[in-house]
């Protein structure tokens, strides 16, 4: 996906895919991960999502990727904390106590430059790419993280009907992506869910060896 499209969504405001609170599989799930005290947490494609404040507020140290400086610009504003930036070659590291960000290409995200994470929640990425790059980024996060565990949240609607993204995941090709890495266990399911007004599935998984 043209990275431009990703610009122009956020400086125009439109950003449908963020929500106003933590994600409430996030707040109910997250004990899955059985996570130690101060854990590194890697957040892809992360926007400014309210997750993240969350997340600081449990003591765990998150670290994120996203395209869109502007994203990141409003999530430290939010934040209410000056970031320190540091330019590493193609990407810009957007640095906070228990905060660190990586803006640019996730592709350009090395394993040394992110280092070891405890786990990685994907709330938004897997589901806002499309299919031709998809099993890219999956064989990309689980190298960069050495296989660490995921939580990922998935959505399932009839993709005919619109176009995304968000786009369609449906469990058989969420275990064609990771299944070689991993195992897979759905936590939890929401039949009332919506993309755009249409109905949806929403699911979230835990991805663990």
């Amino acid at each position: 996906m043209n990275p431009d499209f990703w610009h122009k969504r956020w400086e125009a405001g439109q950003i449908g895919f963020h929500q106003g609170k933590p994600n409430a599989f996030l707040v109910d799930h997250l004990n899955a991960l059985n996570l130690p005290d101060g854990a590194r947490i890697f957040l892809p494609l992360c926007g400014k999502t309210h997750d993240i404040a969350w997340l600081l507020s449990k003591g765990f140290h998150v670290i994120g990727a996203e395209l869109s400086q502007l994203a990141i610009a409003q999530l430290f504003e939010d934040l209410g904390v000056t970031p320190e930036v540091t330019k590493l070659g193609p990407l810009t590291r957007m640095s906070a106590d228990s905060i660190d960000i990586y803006v640019g290409d996730i592709f350009d995200l090395t394993k040394g430059t992110l280092g070891p994470v405890k786990a990685t929640y994907d709330r938004a990425a897997l589901i806002a790419l499309p299919t031709d790059m998809r099993a890219r980024y999956a064989a990309h996060l689980t190298a960069i993280t050495a296989e660490a565990p995921q939580m990922v949240i998935t959505l399932q609607y009839d993709q005919g009907m619109i176009s995304g993204p968000p786009f369609s995941v449906i469990a058989d090709e969420l275990r064609k992506l990771y299944s070689a890495n991993y195992a897979l266990t759905r936590l939890a399911r929401d039949t009332g869910a919506s993309v755009k007004g249409h109905p949806a599935t929403e699911e979230i998984w835990h991805l663990h060896r």
